[in-house]
């Protein structure tokens, strides 16, 4: 079995966000997404979600290309998730592309092309005018 894992807030989900799950799963068996709590978007991320934690994990949990949700609570787990969770595959926006190559040596690392007509960021700021 192929296992991947994925990293993100995933805050007013949207097509984008299945597009990625979606392309993220057809790289394996098995998707893990790595959720950032609440905590670790504040206090790392300087970042304020819409929805909290829960409400985030129970909507990712119901999309069919979701296997198993986890907390992200910091920046350094990474190396650890992939062991803990056998990752052949780690899968990130292209936003980050080259920020995570260090995980070359534990497994495969792709970064996904961006929907470029959508983003959380976009969002607010339509809901602001």
């Amino acid at each position: 079995m192929k296992r991947v894992i994925t990293y993100g807030t995933f805050d007013l989900l949207h097509y984008g966000h299945i597009e990625l799950l979606r392309r993220a799963k057809a790289l394996g068996d098995y998707l893990v997404v790595a959720l950032s709590t609440d905590e670790f978007n504040w206090n790392c991320k300087q970042k304020k979600c819409y929805f909290p934690y829960e409400e985030r994990r129970r909507m990712l949990e119901a999309i069919r290309y979701v296997d198993l949700v986890i907390p992200e609570e910091s920046w350094e787990q990474k190396m650890t998730d992939v062991d803990q969770y056998q990752i052949d595959v780690f899968c990130i926006g292209d936003d980050w592309a080259g920020k995570f190559d260090f995980l070359k040596e534990k497994c495969e690392v792709v970064y996904l092309p961006r929907t470029p007509e959508i983003s959380t960021t976009k969002i607010k700021q339509d809901l602001q005018k």
